[in-house]
């Protein structure tokens, strides 16, 4: 099945999703307050990467998760018994040690004045322009929240949802259909455990088969690779460490890893944006900017007089 949308539709939802409205953040937040802060957090997250590439990725998806539970209020970084961070859904994430790293250096020079939230936002972004990836501005301002809860962090989709699940958990941030393909051209980079995609090699749906959507030599590699659960594959097979619209193209392809981003191409509401996004890369660069700006602005539960500033990014002030 092929679906096609037009350029000149694209940006319209380009325009219409990219606007900014929020007043409780500011681009001009932290002017007087911390006038270094992103060139601290720059430089910081641009040694972490040299060193390991992989926790270019790693931010990226830290930073959705945080946004994904609670709106953008660093309540994933609160690691106490019984928080997000402690969830089995959690075990995977990563890049905790560069977002402490960067905090202990903001408090040398700012104390009690940049908020974990804003951190990670900024470091995502970061992440995002090493990886290959376009550059936005960051608005400021968020609040740390005081409340992290494990069964909450299994909202955040895992890979077995369907489109429509993940319309409506994307409308519930108040993110739209092009924001969630947009922003599941994420995984141009980084890898998945196996444990997230093995029902769809050998069992699928009980069917005692693997998914037939996915393509038979794509197939063949995912079941050598993927023996254990525990083993790491990459999420774009082609190019798994660029930041490229080669997802897309996989995806056309029925090579995409997971379930969730296979079934973009089998929905007639999100294919003709993996086609439009698939063939223009500064389309995909300007929407992925976008989106993630809308990501980053998601305020589920904090108002202006809640939260904090944290001194630790691990833990509520006392």
């Amino acid at each position: 099945m092929k679906f096609s949308i037009s350029l000149c539709f694209l940006v319209f939802f380009f325009l219409e999703t990219s606007a900014f409205d929020d007043d409780a953040l500011s681009f001009l937040h932290y002017y007087r307050s911390c006038p270094d802060v992103e060139k601290i957090i720059h430089n910081k997250v641009k040694q972490w990467v040299a060193k390991d590439y992989t926790l270019a990725p790693a931010l990226m998806r830290l930073h959705f998760h945080d946004c994904a539970v609670r709106g953008c209020d660093a309540s994933v970084l609160l690691n106490h018994q019984g928080s997000e961070r402690r969830s089995n859904v959690s075990k995977s994430l990563r890049g905790f040690e560069v977002i402490d790293d960067i905090k202990a250096e903001i408090e040398k020079k700012c104390p009690k004045t940049v908020s974990c939230a804003d951190i990670l936002t900024a470091a995502a972004r970061d992440a995002t322009v090493l990886a290959g990836g376009p550059f936005w501005q960051v608005p400021y301002g968020r609040k740390d929240g005081r409340v992290s809860i494990a069964k909450e962090a299994e909202m955040v989709p895992m890979g077995h949802e369907r489109v429509t699940d993940l319309i409506e958990f994307y409308q519930s941030k108040g993110l739209n259909i092009l924001d969630l393909v947009a922003l599941s051209g994420a995984h141009t980079i980084g890898r998945s455990t196996c444990g997230s995609l093995q029902f769809r090699l050998f069992n699928y749906m009980g069917t005692g088969k693997p998914d037939p959507t996915i393509n038979p030599k794509y197939l063949n590699f995912l079941r050598r690779k993927c023996r254990w659960a525990s083993e790491y594959v990459d999420l774009d097979a082609t190019t798994p460490k660029t930041f490229d619209v080669q997802y897309f193209k996989n995806v056309q392809n029925k090579m995409g890893l997971l379930r969730t981003d296979q079934i973009l191409y089998s929905d007639s509401r999100t294919a003709p944006l993996v086609n439009a996004l698939a063939s223009q890369t500064h389309v995909f660069h300007h929407q992925f900017a976008a989106s993630m700006v809308k990501l980053g602005n998601v305020q589920d539960y904090l108002s202006a007089d809640d939260g904090e500033i944290r001194v630790n990014c691990n833990c509520v002030n006392a």
